[in-house]
C-alpha cells in the first residue's frame, strides 16, 4: 500500500492494519522528510487520544492529514506504533 499527496509517496509498505475503513501504516514506512507535529488532538472512545501530524511536499501544507494514537486503548492495540490518513492522502495498493 501507499499513501500519496500531491504526486508524493508519503508511506509505503505492504503491512497495514485496516481499521474503520483505514490503513494504519508502521510508523517506519513514513518518510519523514514530509511529516512535522500537529498540536492538534482529539478523542475516539474505543481506540483513545490521537495526535496529528502536518505533511508537507514543497511549499504545500496539508494540516493534521495523518494521525495515530501514542498510547492507544488495549481494544485498538493492534494500531500501535501506526499512522493512517485522510483529507485527500490517496491510499492505493
Amino acid at each position: 500500500m501507499r499513501a500519496i499527496w500531491n504526486d508524493t509517496v508519503l508511506a509505503q509498505s505492504d503491512d497495514t492494519v485496516v481499521v474503520e475503513g483505514n490503513h494504519y501504516f508502521p510508523a517506519a514506512a513514513l518518510r519523514r522528510e514530509y511529516f512535522r507535529d500537529s498540536d492538534r488532538r482529539t478523542t475516539c472512545p474505543w481506540k483513545g487520544t490521537a495526535s496529528y501530524y502536518d505533511v508537507v511536499v514543497g511549499d504545500a501544507v496539508n494540516a493534521a492529514a495523518a494521525w495515530y494514537y501514542p498510547a492507544p486503548k488495549d481494544a485498538a492495540r493492534t494500531i500501535a506504533g501506526r499512522v493512517a490518513f485522510w483529507k485527500g492522502v490517496h491510499v492505493v495498493d
